[in-house]
């Protein structure tokens, strides 16, 4: 009989019994009480030590019988790491949404909008909305500096611009939902040194994080995973996308710091008429700025699991380069008198993109916005059609698919 039923028995032996007697135990009787302990006190010991066997073995939790609680390792496959000898909870993996938008600024000194704490209010939702990280270009200064590439005091001109904005139009900023802004494009150091680093101190100093200078690696902590957020422009004050071999070997230490590598590249001709990805090196105004689809595919092929964009100042296309997404140009999202705003200039998108905490991508959208008064961005327009246009065109079988209310798939 298992132990547990001998258990069980001897329990029903004890109830049936009769109430004990005052007549003394016969001798044979009082030899017989001794061997019938033991037996019960070895029935007990075996039926502990079954109980305990079930709950622990070699020293670890085992699963508990069927209907009871089992611990999160035990429920999930997927883990972050090595399983440790101490802990048997497992974080639970979790997908991570950016948001991102491209060239950004609100105004410039002296030309500044009338009231700029209101500027992002009629886009803030389709910005912000279900976001963990929403990134952004900073396409200029926040500083107090005066001496710009154009000239003490100079205004903007047809031949030169410098962008700047007060210090404190960073906490309009944040208001408006950034958490990370990029410093890697042709006007972070319109002010020189001393406007560069004022900008990336006051973008610290508000809590935000920031990226795009040379050799920088941003490590950004969400949802217990660690997103790095890497960003190049042709230019020798940024992280240099024309250097393909430092380029390689920045994404490629990132790679090892994070779970997943986000590149950003300020990339391409301007104007209305560079809304197309050439696959050559493209130049603006003299300038080489770069090879905007070689760029993009070396950063995935070591490693980077997002590729974004901005710089032409008009929408570009997109594509999937082995299972990733590259957004080549997301075009401008917010000025005040400092772009122009006609024909395709005139709209633009907000990104989002859903990756696994691994780097996977498993769904994106973009919702389209337009520019009223003096480039405010404002939903509408028409830009979901015009993007899913230029994806077909340029890359053909492995141009993204983009339904029409903005839905982005794997061809």
């Amino acid at each position: 009989m298992p132990v547990r039923g001998a258990a069980l028995a001897y329990r029903r032996e004890i109830a049936h019994r009769p109430p004990p007697s005052d007549t003394p135990l016969s001798p044979r009787a009082l030899a017989r009480r001794p061997r019938r302990l033991a037996a019960v006190v070895l029935a007990a010991c075996l039926v502990a030590a079954v109980v305990v066997g079930v709950v622990t073995r070699n020293g670890h939790h085992q699963a508990a019988p069927s209907g009871s609680t089992t611990s999160t390792a035990a429920k999930s496959s997927t883990s972050l790491g090595p399983a440790s000898t101490t802990s048997t909870t497992v974080r639970k993996a979790v997908p991570i949404t950016i948001a991102a938008v491209g060239d950004t600024m609100l105004g410039n000194t002296p030309l500044l909008p009338p009231d700029p704490a209101s500027y992002f209010d009629a886009v803030k939702s389709e910005l912000v909305s279900g976001a963990d990280i929403v990134f952004g270009n900073l396409e200029g200064t926040l500083t107090t500096a005066s001496a710009s590439k154009c000239g003490v005091g100079s205004v903007p001109s047809e031949d030169c611009y410098a962008f700047r904005d007060p210090p404190s139009y960073i906490q309009y900023l944040k208001d408006g939902g950034f958490t990370v802004l990029n410093d890697a494009n042709n006007h972070s150091f319109d002010f020189g040194a001393a406007g560069q680093a004022q900008t990336v101190q006051v973008i610290h100093a508000a809590g935000l994080k920031q990226t795009g200078l040379p050799g920088e690696i941003t490590l950004v902590p969400v949802k217990g995973v660690t997103v790095a957020f890497l960003a190049f422009a042709p230019y020798s004050y940024d992280a240099n996308l024309l250097d393909f071999t430092a380029a390689r070997a920045l994404i490629e230490r990132a790679k090892k710091e994070a779970a997943f590598v986000v590149v950003y590249m300020h990339a391409g001709a301007e104007g209305s008429d560079a809304d197309h990805v050439t696959g050559q090196e493209e130049y603006y105004l003299g300038e080489d700025r770069g090879n905007a689809e070689a760029f993009a595919h070396m950063a995935i092929d070591v490693g980077a699991s997002l590729v974004i964009a901005s710089g032409p100042h008009v929408l570009r296309g997109m594509q999937f380069y082995k299972g990733h997404l590259i957004a080549y140009s997301l075009g401008d999202f917010a000025s005040y008198e400092d772009f122009s705003t006609e024909g395709l200039l005139d709209i633009s998108v907000i990104l989002h993109v859903t990756l696994s905490s691994t780097g996977a991508f498993e769904h994106a959208q973009i919702f389209p916005i337009e520019f009223v008064g003096e480039g405010q961005p404002v939903p509408g327009g028409g830009a979901v059609a015009f993007v899913s246009q230029l994806s077909t065109e340029d890359f053909g079988a492995s141009a993204a698919r983009i339904s029409a209310t903005g839905v982005i798939s794997q061809p």
